[in-house]
């Protein structure tokens, strides 16, 4: 699977370009504020509907503009295919090889990317509402249904914080929306216990190649019911909780148990690398959970994600750099840099070279 050409209308800096890339590596140059973060952003949300850097979409609509156009094409099983997104102040549509879908879920299971930048090499460290995200956002292209589940328990869960701010007149309501919030959120804490559990196995092996071995990295999934058996011992435990918690609930006019309150535990060398690990054991922890992430999608879904890397390798050292580069020389790559790298460039067998300037895009080398 690979990113064919996109092309761009209104869309961040970009008034009107259109860009054909490699199907191996594209590295793409420039100075800072000149577009070429807004490039990937274009490709990233080809996959799951939204920025990996806004939570609005109308962000991405240039100044002094109504709408922006973003189309891409892309080759899965040989075949040609064609994604066009139309974001505007009311809304954005969607078409899918020209049939126009109404749900964004319909989108997922088209093309698969992982993003990596600078904030996801802090994702050891920082908050666990940073690994919930990062839980949810490669389970939302794993498995659509999820995206589906996810949205539904948030939607529960606002109406229950929603009602135990207002103050609870009828316990009866409560008792609702309790049972819809324990029905998605054991759904969602069964399909992350299982995700997190295959993640481990895969980022062990490769945190373990990254460090020749002197290394051992676990995850286990927090979780603040019970994470383990089937799912209904999973939602009654989460009703149980529910139950005993609700005085405290209605007092701070919040849902103290369920999923949004779950994290990954991360452990190097039985050392929790959240709190006490190093820089380098945090960034190396990172740098392995997107690695597994590419692999996972490669065994579930049978083809190679695009990885896009945002401003990441700067961060990395020169050893970590070729080990990622080494390592994903079956997958379509897009590296955004301020400067370009001579060992870098070296490493690269086959791929294009681009400059951006204030969102125009130029081609400079062909390898």
């Amino acid at each position: 699977m690979y990113f064919k050409e996109v092309r761009l209308k209104n869309f961040r800096n970009y008034k009107d370009e259109s860009v054909i890339f490699h199907p191996k590596v594209n590295l793409i140059t420039g100075r800072n504020a000149q577009g070429k973060t807004n490039l990937i952003e274009s490709l990233y949300i080809m996959s799951l509907g939204k920025s990996f850097r806004t939570n609005k979409d109308r962000e991405m609509i240039a100044f002094d503009e109504d709408y922006c156009i973003v189309r891409c094409i892309y080759i899965k099983e040989d075949r040609e295919n064609e994604i066009e997104m139309i974001i505007s102040q009311k809304g954005k549509s969607i078409k899918v090889d020209g049939a126009r879908i109404g749900k964004t879920s319909q989108l997922l299971d088209n093309v698969y990317t992982v993003v990596f930048s600078p904030e996801d090499l802090k994702i050891v460290k920082d908050e666990p509402e940073k690994r919930r995200r990062f839980i949810d956002r490669e389970l939302c292209q794993l498995k659509p249904v999820y995206y589906k589940e996810l949205q539904r328990y948030k939607k529960i869960l606002l109406q229950r914080n929603t009602l135990l701010k207002k103050g609870v007149n009828d316990a009866t309501m409560l008792d609702v929306w309790d049972k819809s919030l324990a029905e998605y959120g054991s759904r969602i804490v069964e399909k992350r216990k299982d995700f997190v559990d295959k993640l481990n196995i895969l980022s062990r092996k490769i945190h373990s190649r990254i460090t020749n071995g002197k290394e051992e990295l676990d995850l286990e999934y927090e979780s603040n019911i019970l994470s383990n058996g089937e799912i209904r011992n999973i939602e009654n435990d989460f009703l149980e909780k529910l139950k005993k918690s609700r005085k405290r609930d209605i007092l701070r006019g919040i849902t103290n148990f369920g999923p949004h309150k779950d994290d990954i535990k991360i452990i190097i060398n039985d050392i929790d690398a959240r709190n006490y690990g190093s820089q380098g054991q945090q960034r190396t922890a990172a740098l392995s959970l997107k690695l597994a992430e590419i692999q996972l999608i490669k065994e579930e879904k049978g083809e190679d994600a695009i990885l896009l890397l945002d401003d990441v390798l700067s961060e990395l050292d020169k050893e970590r750099q070729e080990f990622l580069i080494d390592t994903l020389s079956d997958t379509q790559l897009f590296i955004t840099t301020t400067e370009i790298d001579n060992v870098l460039l070296d490493s690269i067998q086959s791929g294009y070279v681009f400059e951006v300037s204030s969102g125009r895009v130029e081609k400079t080398l062909t390898k």
